[in-house]
């Protein structure tokens, strides 16, 4: 389902949540801008995700955020130190439902004092595991549609590409899966039709945003579908080719990810990105790999920084 997305003149993606900090890492490029070293603002880390995204457009300007990190307390504590406040925020979209990108939602919307839009596929909701043959299954700890309603979410279900921000960002929906390297992550299950299935993971989603004379900026949470069919697909529902930036988690860590490092950096290269921020589940040998394979355009990401296109 193709949509045409309005073209924005700046886009600003602060990390809120990410693995990694590191309070002294140099800026690299023109497009990531780091905070000035203050030894009294405390930042914190953890194996979580969050980014607020800023798009303006002459006087216009929107505020979106994209997931809510691992604990109730990182994503708001971070965001308190970097200044910004929950008032500007919009709506909400939520990658998919697991744990590490929910941890802060509830909180997030009790402390807004009005009702925020949450978009998120419905998948996101379900039952989950992970159920590993040679240590059992674990389950994840489950999102609650009844307490983020309570909280003060107002809960949109969308599995199609939908548009925010006055139609300058895409939200993809469920993302085509046709890199024949990409199969998902082994041994996720969700319990439906009252047994546990493999779970394919329907509810994975990005953000994608087309920059005047730039092209697209692609924000993916963990892309369990696949960072290069998520980019690919981000190309074919806007119907723009040329790919300015690849931001998120890329989930190419462990063991069962490791064959296909290289073929995804390959892709990546023949894709062609202006920049690549790999964050998160991306793994630090596929990041350190990444870095050796694009070193012009690959940036190593700590949280705090602002990316400006």
């Amino acid at each position: 389902m193709k949509q045409t997305l309005t073209p924005a003149d700046r886009v600003e993606v602060t990390v809120l949540v990410d693995n990694y900090i590191d309070i002294f890492v140099p800026q690299a490029t023109p497009v990531d801008h780091r905070l000035p070293f203050r030894p009294s603002r405390q930042i914190l880390a953890e194996h979580g995700f969050s980014c607020m995204v800023r798009i303006i457009t002459g006087k216009e300007e929107h505020a979106i955020l994209l997931d809510a990190g691992l604990s109730r307390e990182c994503m708001a504590w971070n965001a308190r130190q970097l200044g910004i406040s929950p008032d500007a925020i919009e709506a909400v979209v939520l990658s998919h439902g697991h744990f590490d990108h929910t941890g802060g939602l509830t909180g997030l919307f009790a402390g807004a004092g009005r009702r925020i839009p949450l978009i998120t596929h419905p998948d996101a909701f379900i039952r989950r595991r992970l159920n590993n043959p040679a240590k059992g299954p674990v389950e994840l700890p489950q999102l609650d549609a009844v307490a983020l309603k309570k909280a003060g979410a107002d809960i949109l279900l969308r599995s199609e590409p939908s548009t925010l921000a006055a139609g300058h960002l895409l939200v993809t929906g469920e993302v085509e899966r046709k890199t024949p390297f990409e199969k998902g992550m082994p041994g996720m299950e969700m319990f439906t039709n009252g047994r546990w299935e493999p779970d394919p993971i329907r509810d994975d989603q990005a953000l994608v945003i087309n920059v005047k004379d730039k092209g697209l900026v692609v924000l993916s949470g963990c892309a369990h579908t696949g960072i290069i069919n998520t980019v690919k697909y981000a190309q074919k529902c806007t119907g723009v080719n040329h790919i300015h930036a690849v931001l998120g988690g890329f989930h190419l860590t462990g063991p069962a990810f490791t064959p296909i490092i290289q073929p995804t950096i390959d892709a990546m290269k023949t894709i062609g990105p202006d920049y690549i921020v790999p964050m998160h589940c991306t793994g630090w040998d596929a990041i350190n790999r990444f870095m050796t394979a694009m070193p012009e355009k690959c940036i190593l990401n700590t949280v705090g920084t602002t990316y400006v296109f």
